[in-house]
């Protein structure tokens, strides 16, 4: 595997018989660890490929990507030598939207995706809040509001200089996306929480304008980041709405 694909993508249990790959795209400030979770719940019947950005954890010397086109093309870049069976694409917050760029990139190229997972995203066309201009303790509130981050990283000084620019980053590049209107062909699946700040059920389900294919929406228990205690029912979601492609009784 060339030095690019390991910077990008992380297995964090492989399945080389699974009968279908998962690309799954971080929110602003977060990094592939977050997706090792769906890589257990999902095991043996998906293979989840959990992409790094630029600019955090172990990339964190590396520049970050500062345009949204950019860190499409080069996702897609990353992504598309990998894929060797059937894909999906799931994305959370910031990376909603991205999947949803790479999956219209990769139909253009004759791959359809068998589903692209909106997870706690509004869709495109709908304004996102960009808070890169806020103060580093107006950020650190924001977080710890929305519970998807651990207090003690909060807590400590030396764990925010590693984080937050990531985070002020991704805020700054969002305001750099540009929706140019055309949707995708493969079904899409939005999830969302019922207590989610950020995004409405009502903005969840707006997502149903954005594919010609099938849309179906699953509300769970929960605030933005309603997936680190929803892991076993979206992993549900996930295999239901695969069917035919994943073995009943996995995930």
């Amino acid at each position: 595997m060339a030095d690019e694909q390991v910077r990008w993508i992380r297995r964090y249990r492989a399945a080389p018989e699974a009968a279908v790959q998962l690309v799954c795209l971080p929110h602003a400030g977060g990094s592939a660890s977050y997706y090792r979770p769906m890589a257990m719940a999902l095991f043996p019947a998906v293979e989840v490929l959990a992409v790094q950005y630029p600019g955090r954890q172990d990339r964190v010397n590396e520049p970050y990507i500062g345009d949204f086109a950019e860190l499409t093309e080069r996702t897609l870049a990353a992504v598309r030598p990998e894929l060797e069976r059937p894909v999906a694409l799931f994305g959370h917050s910031m990376g909603a939207l991205l999947a949803f760029e790479v999956a219209k990139r990769l139909e253009a190229e004759g791959i359809e995706p068998l589903a692209l997972f909106a997870s706690g995203g509004r869709p495109p066309g709908r304004p996102v809040r960009h808070a890169h201009t806020a103060t580093d303790e107006e950020l650190i509130s924001e977080i710890a509001a929305l519970a998807g981050t651990d207090k003690r990283l909060l807590d400590s000084e030396d764990m925010r200089v590693l984080f937050l620019p990531a985070l002020r980053g991704d805020y700054r590049m969002m305001g750099t996306y540009r929706f140019d209107g055309p949707r995708v062909a493969c079904p899409v699946v939005a999830l969302t929480g019922d207590n989610d700040d950020l995004v409405s059920v009502d903005d969840a389900a707006a997502w149903a304008g954005h594919t010609t294919g099938r849309f179906d929406l699953h509300v769970f228990s929960g605030g933005h980041f309603y997936l680190a205690d929803q892991w076993a029912g979206v992993g549900e979601v996930l295999t239901k709405s695969l069917g035919a492609h994943v073995p009943t009784g996995t995930g």
